[in-house]
């Protein structure tokens, strides 16, 4: 019989954030040693890392820290919220975190060829997801430049790291209003800053959209160019922050709130894991 307890298996489990059977055969492969049990079940799951590629990344964890006048936003994935939670996984997402900012990277790319210790985040991440026994990605990565910044991270449910992440570049005095903004862009997701920043092919395909929605209600033509610029009006406020209802008084837009607090966003990020 193996020389080891429960308690061993439980914490060897909660340490590596790997499944009750594989560490059970580990453990009792190694004797009782923790060391070697974690070895092995290093080299198990490094030989199922390819077998794990196509598995779906559902759960996981957003990320921030600031260096130099630039923040970084990261969302690192796995498969399965038991990991999410996981000390293992928390701290390798800070490690990850650290490398991306020492080296600056501003991309998944630029981030995983980063230098993390004597290897790269792209190797950091394959040896803990062999431990742990899950695929694990670097889903996004960005970095965003600015005189201040507010940051605004989102649990969803209580017991799981955020999952939410929001950063907001912006000029000014007052971090209150910034906050609130920020908030307001983890609820209303926008895609761009201002409308001038919405791809114009993605202006144009909503505008041959509408065109035809407007059309096949029977409007008169006369009508349809002031129509399609009421419809197009009403599709930058979804996308473009500047133009939406604010979140917290619907009867002025962010432009406004802005505008009174004396504040300019410069841009921002949005994270939500899984989205």
């Amino acid at each position: 019989m193996a020389n080891f307890s429960i308690a061993d298996l439980k914490a060897l489990r909660e340490a590596l954030g790997t499944g009750m059977v594989d560490t059970k055969k580990a453990l009792e492969e190694a004797g009782g040693d923790v060391e070697k049990a974690t070895e092995i079940l290093r080299l198990k799951g490094a030989k199922g890392n390819a077998k794990r590629a196509d598995r779906s990344t559902s759960e996981g964890l957003v990320a921030t820290t600031e260096k130099d006048g630039v923040t970084y936003l990261l969302e690192l994935a796995c498969e399965t919220d038991f990991v999410a939670k996981n000390e293992r996984f928390g701290k390798l997402a800070d490690d990850v975190l650290a490398a991306v900012a020492a080296a600056g990277a501003d991309s998944v790319e630029s981030a995983l060829a980063a230098p993390a210790g004597d290897k790269t985040v792209a190797d950091l991440i394959s040896d803990e997801a062999a431990i742990i026994g899950e695929k694990v990605e670097l889903r996004r990565v960005g970095a965003l430049k600015g005189d201040a910044f507010e940051v605004y991270l989102h649990r969803t449910n209580k017991d799981l790291p955020p999952q939410l992440g929001v950063v907001v570049a912006y000029t000014g005095s007052d971090a209150e209003t910034a906050r609130s903004i920020a908030q307001h862009i983890s609820f209303a997701n926008p895609s761009v800053l201002t409308r001038e920043d919405v791809p114009a092919d993605a202006v144009e395909k909503e505008r041959e959209i509408v065109t035809e929605i407007s059309r096949s209600e029977g409007k008169p033509e006369a009508a349809l160019p002031k129509i399609i610029e009421g419809r197009l009006t009403s599709y930058f406020k979804q996308v473009a922050l500047l133009e939406q209802d604010y979140a917290k008084d619907n009867k002025i837009n962010v432009a406004k709130v802005l505008e009174d607090a004396g504040l300019t966003v410069t841009g921002f990020l949005r994270f939500k894991v899984g989205a």
